[in-house]
């Protein structure tokens, strides 16, 4: 019998949750109930990073915080693999989860080739382990841009006007301020950077094999996009680095489905004889 929709018997849904302390996986059946969740918790079962809370503390530059990008990539495939008796990922038909809000992940030159090519008999972690322009991924808790959320005021008319064209005045922990930063404090970073994505982007990357566009929802958090528009404001990219908008690539509408699932997942999702479906579609996530 089908279920809502009349979709077909049996087809599953996926759902991630990449929080600050641990990233989270839960199945849908055709019938909306729960069928199966796992979770992976950063500092417990990922200790040789040594995070606490899932993030670092950096005691010489006071409120900087952030995580170790790598690890998410390593929690991604311990997730997939502790889903693998739960699941026949081949009835999966979509896709889609939230990502902690602000945080960013910097990837480099050349790294959308590597995205692209992804060999399904070796480890994601092997593969994207030098993908990154810099290891670490600001995040939400952040608070160590003052300078450059005054400078990026100042620069465009003042709190009122930045928050006529963005939403709000600027806050330290929004992306970018913290983009600012890493291009004043680590020019080599920024300038080795081909895209920046969100938390939630960067999940959506890594399952499509691609570059997954930001959302108008996440783009509105970031202090950089014009929310009458819904486009990134030129004005505002201008006061935060050169040449942002390429490195930030297109928004797109939050429903919007950021492609198909990744080659890399449908040969052998881990070796698993539960291989997801080559029509399995990846929606862009949201943040929470």
């Amino acid at each position: 019998m089908a279920g809502r929709g009349s979709l077909p018997e049996g087809s599953l849904f996926l759902g991630f949750d990449s929080s600050t302390q641990s990233l989270k996986a839960t199945a849908l059946n055709n019938e909306l109930m729960i069928v199966a969740s796992e979770i992976v918790n950063f500092d417990s079962e990922l200790p040789h990073y040594k995070t606490e809370g899932g993030v670092y503390r950096d005691s010489t530059d006071d409120g900087h915080i952030f995580s170790p990008t790598i690890m998410w990539v390593e929690a991604l495939e311990l997730l997939l693999e502790k889903l693998k008796p739960k699941i026949n990922f081949s009835k999966v038909l979509a896709v889609s989860g939230s990502g902690q809000q602000h945080g960013s992940v910097y990837w480099k030159k050349g790294s959308k080739a590597v995205l692209s090519s992804l060999d399904s008999s070796k480890s994601l972690l092997l593969q994207l382990k030098d993908a990154f322009s810099t290891m670490n991924s600001p995040i939400w808790m952040d608070s160590s841009t003052t300078k450059q959320c005054r400078e990026i005021e100042n620069a465009v008319g003042g709190a009122l006007e930045l928050a006529k064209l963005t939403g709000s005045r600027a806050y330290e922990r929004f992306t970018g301020p913290q983009i600012r930063k890493i291009y004043q404090t680590e020019p080599n970073v920024y300038e080795d950077t081909e895209r920046i994505s969100l938390v939630s982007s960067f999940m959506a990357s890594i399952l499509v094999g691609s570059y997954a566009s930001i959302d108008e929802t996440d783009g509105a958090g970031m202090n950089l996009m014009d929310i009458n528009q819904r486009t990134w404001s030129k004005t505002v990219l201008e006061a935060t680095a050169p040449e942002l908008e390429a490195k930030l690539g297109t928004l797109a509408p939050a429903y919007s489905a950021a492609g198909q699932i990744a080659p890399y997942f449908v040969e052998s999702l881990i070796r698993t004889v539960w291989s997801f479906s080559a029509l399995v579609t990846i929606l862009i996530a949201l943040q929470v």
